[in-house]
């Protein structure tokens, strides 16, 4: 009763937690792959809440033969980055801007903590990522420090909450923080419904 409670509490926080899931064709994420120049790195992505200061989605950017972004139950999509259970690839710089312009508005701003890696580590992680399968809705913190566990960053608990997960990879020797704040909502981001709701609502009054 109990878990099933905090589970219930878990779904309204972790709102960038709930996609479906997709699998495009093979041929297509072969076509997509990107190598991005340069080592083999790991990048923790998080979510803030400007108001809260709570973690609101958690995920993985991998690089190393190839760049992806493991997104579990996340909702950013592009029609030239194919995805495959939550694993995002074909991530160009201009996808990866793409990325973190949809996750940081208005209301969160996005952390992201970098860390170099041996190529071994970096490919170890492309396939535990790919055979992770789709996350259920919610369990992005539970999926990446999953991940980051088995890749041997015993500093990071396996948690719910991505804030946690984010205040412990800062522990990590060698991480790099960078925080992105953006008040825009263009075109694509998820709060862009609310806000034309709020405004037809305005215009009715008004009228």
């Amino acid at each position: 009763m109990l878990r099933a409670v905090a589970l219930a509490l878990l779904l309204p926080v972790l709102a960038g937690c709930g996609a479906d899931n997709v699998y495009a064709p093979m041929a297509e994420v072969e076509r997509r792959a990107w190598q991005e120049p340069g080592p083999a790195t790991l990048t923790l992505v998080t979510a803030i809440s400007n108001r809260s200061g709570a973690g609101g989605h958690s995920a993985l950017m991998v690089s190393g033969s190839q760049r992806v972004i493991f997104d579990p139950a996340g909702t950013w999509h592009h029609p030239t980055a194919p995805e495959r259970g939550d694993v995002i690839f074909g991530i160009t710089p201009t996808m990866y801007d793409f990325y973190i312009d949809y996750h940081a508005r208005p209301t969160y701003h996005v952390v992201t903590q970098r860390i170099l890696v041996p190529a071994a580590t970096a490919e170890r992680a492309l396939q535990l990522v790919q055979a992770h399968g789709p996350a259920g809705k919610a369990t992005c913190g539970q999926s990446v420090s999953g991940i980051l566990r088995e890749l041997g960053f015993t500093q990071v608990r396996r948690a719910w909450f991505p804030d946690r997960i984010m205040r412990d990879f800062d522990t990590v020797p060698g991480v790099v923080r960078s925080e992105i704040f953006d008040d825009t909502v263009d075109e694509h981001s998820p709060e862009r419904s609310t806000i034309q709701a709020i405004n037809d609502d305005r215009i009715a009054l008004d009228g």
